[in-house]
């Protein structure tokens, strides 16, 4: 079984949990999807941007015990919590860092679904269900992967079940699913660089068009009934014995020496080959030509994504 199974402790994430019986009426006027969509049973991703529609934080969103969690950057945990917080109000929400109160992990592989039954009870069994039992919360994601947010009293169980059924992927696991999946990150290196479909929000399922007002909203309404999406995310390989960086600038010929792009996230793949998620012009899309750091710097390569990209 080992073999069929890889898995991660998540270290690099934090969680947020949003209580009250205001949390989530709340976070729908602040977040860029249907939070009312969001239940003990079904997670969902979402983005929280600026009044001028730049995204500050790309999280995932689940319901346990009656609270709205929030998954996102350890990095963002706090401002997150203290921007949102200033927005509360009248409202009966308390925003919470939790990260302390849980293990993450990650769990990829075709036995992946039997250990999660294992663990949980029970396994969810489409992309974003979400199954809490023994400890733990299971939520499934695109791509056949899970992620199992464990308290404190199941983390050391969680863990070595883990161990006895698969091989531990390391830190770049989950960055690197993620990548595979075409799941966009924000850290802070990124805030306010990007619009919500520059990073594929509406081909994700993590922006709604029909939920109503949130900080951004009209911008990024325009955008999309006016069909001015002028950038878009795409996989890519480049080969550099340097490690690219979020917010590190791509250029094309047609632009000159303006930058034409950037990176979002990166993933070494071995000593000179890195793969990254990375937001180029949507003219750019099929021609290639698209440089890292300089006009005449490596170039990168499109590999596929699990969704189309046009």
């Amino acid at each position: 079984m080992a073999a069929d199974i890889l898995w991660c402790k998540i270290t690099q994430s934090g969680v947020l949990r949003f209580e009250g019986p205001d949390a989530q009426s709340f976070l729908q006027g602040q977040l860029t999807n249907n939070i009312t969509a969001v239940d003990a049973a079904h997670s969902q991703y979402a983005g929280y941007c600026t009044p001028k529609g730049r995204l500050l934080a790309v999280m995932l969103l689940w319901l346990h015990d009656g609270a709205c969690h929030m998954l996102l950057p350890r990095e963002l945990c706090e401002p997150v919590r203290k921007r949102l917080s200033m927005y509360i109000l009248r409202s009966k929400v308390k925003a919470i860092d939790v990260s302390s109160r849980f293990e993450l992990f990650g769990l990829s592989g075709h036995g992946a679904a039997a250990t999660v039954a294992h663990l949980a009870g029970t396994v969810p069994g489409a992309d974003h269900d979400t199954v809490h039992g023994n400890g733990l919360s299971a939520l499934k994601l695109p791509q056949e992967r899970f992620l199992l947010v464990a308290a404190e009293s199941a983390s050391a169980m969680v863990q070595s079940t883990l161990a006895a059924a698969g091989t531990d992927g390391g830190d770049a696991l989950w960055p690197a699913l993620d990548i595979a999946a075409g799941i966009p990150t924000v850290y802070a290196a990124t805030q306010e660089q990007f619009v919500p479909q520059a990073v594929n929000f509406d081909l994700i399922g993590a922006l709604s068009f029909t939920k109503g007002c949130y900080p951004g909203q009209e911008i990024v309404a325009r955008a999309h009934y006016l069909g001015r999406v002028k950038q878009r995310m795409i996989r890519a390989r480049v080969e550099a014995s340097e490690a690219p960086a979020p917010g590190d600038k791509l250029f094309s010929a047609p632009y000159g020496d303006q930058a034409s792009g950037m990176i979002v996230s990166t993933l070494r793949a071995s000593a000179d080959n890195h793969e990254v998620l990375a937001v180029v012009q949507s003219s750019n899309l099929d021609k290639g030509g698209v440089h890292w750091r300089t006009a005449d710097g490596p170039q990168l390569h499109r590999m596929p994504l699990p969704y189309p990209v046009e």
